[in-house]
């Protein structure tokens, strides 16, 4: 059918060029270089080459029998009769021609699947499924991430004076998150990492932070009106777990299944501990602001539980303190718990 088309095209064009004296030029513009097999693209260069030189030389014939044609002088009638008896001839012949060519259109279709899948135009069967288990084998990397986190401070006392004068209190974390898939399609990972958090106490009612007579930490009325008051630290921390993950087994041909590792809905639980870098303790008021990166009894290590409900790069979080947020008795008994969203840069 298209080469027919091409005929009635070329026939029409003859035709136009005889009776309007116009002539009409296509020029079709090549498209854009894509990623395709080099077998691939020599196989239908070669095969387009042959079917450009059956089309110039079946045109060339044609031609000479539309002009012996146009020597007749037949009526418009005559004339289109009889140049659609030599479309059909001419489409026959050249249908004839390029199906004798012998193209495979299947096994060409199948080298350029090959190739999009892996990039190479191996052929036997041993090389291919070499490939596919390369391309499928199990994750083993370490990506990035970020989070934040919504921060209380919990504890058993009944009256406990950070507990009435604390304000909104945060979690701000990011690192490299190490991903170790036990299989190619275990649904079971390990995870660790290494992440850098900071957490943000802040207080109420012009409270703040200070340091007491004896070198300990306490909350003290300030005179005025504070536009800030917080006690920022930061901890360097590293989490060791496992990730269990939901998505099916997917078959990446010649009988080789893998599970994908970053997609579709994750369950993950970890055990986290953490040295302090530092810790900020942060005053604004009518005097302007005061930053002391001085010793508030802060507890110098942080180690709990974390459990992570995940999709896809997306997690939610919820993390328990099994120490205390301050060391020595200091407002005894508060331990961090953080609810929050982790967006991870895989």
């Amino acid at each position: 059918m298209i080469k027919k088309l091409i005929v009635m095209g070329l026939l029409c064009s003859f035709s136009a060029s005889f009776y309007a004296q116009k002539t009409l030029n296509i020029n079709l513009s090549s498209k854009k270089d894509t990623e395709v097999s080099p077998i691939v693209k020599e196989k239908v260069e070669e095969y387009a080459a042959k079917i450009n030189t059956i089309i110039q030389e079946e045109k060339k014939l044609m031609e000479g029998e539309l002009l012996v044609l146009q020597a007749k002088n037949l009526d418009k009638a005559d004339f289109d009769k009889e140049k659609a008896k030599i479309a059909d001839r001419y489409s026959e012949k050249m249908d004839k021609r390029i199906e004798e060519l012998g193209f495979d259109l299947d096994d060409v279709i199948q080298k350029q699947v090959r190739y999009s899948l892996l990039n190479t135009d191996v052929t036997s069967k041993e090389e291919l499924k070499e490939k596919l288990l390369k391309k499928f084998r199990p994750t083993r990397s370490f990506t990035g991430y970020f989070s934040y986190g919504i921060m209380t401070l919990t504890n058993s006392s009944p009256d406990n004076e950070l507990d009435k004068n604390i304000g909104y209190a945060n979690n701000l974390e990011f690192g490299l998150k190490l991903n170790y898939q036990l299989s190619r399609t275990s649904p079971w990972a390990v995870t660790s990492g290494l992440g850098f958090s900071w957490r943000t106490v802040r207080t109420d009612n012009n409270m703040f932070f200070t340091k007491s007579a004896d070198q300990g930490v306490a909350l003290v009325q300030a005179n005025e009106n504070l536009d800030k008051s917080k006690l920022r630290t930061g901890y360097i921390i590293v989490p060791l777990g496992m990730q269990y993950n939901f998505s099916k087994l997917k078959n990446g041909g010649m009988d080789v299944q893998y599970r994908s590792y970053y997609t579709g809905f994750k369950i993950g639980a970890n055990v986290y501990g953490g040295v302090k870098m530092s810790t900020n303790n942060i005053v604004k008021g009518i005097d302007g602001e005061t930053r002391d990166r001085g010793n508030y009894q802060v507890n110098p290590f942080v180690y709990g539980a974390q459990l992570t409900v995940s999709y896809n790069s997306f997690s939610l979080f919820v993390k328990k303190d099994f120490s205390n947020f301050f060391k020595d008795g200091y407002f005894k008994n508060d331990k961090a718990l953080i609810f929050g969203l982790t967006i991870g840069l895989d």
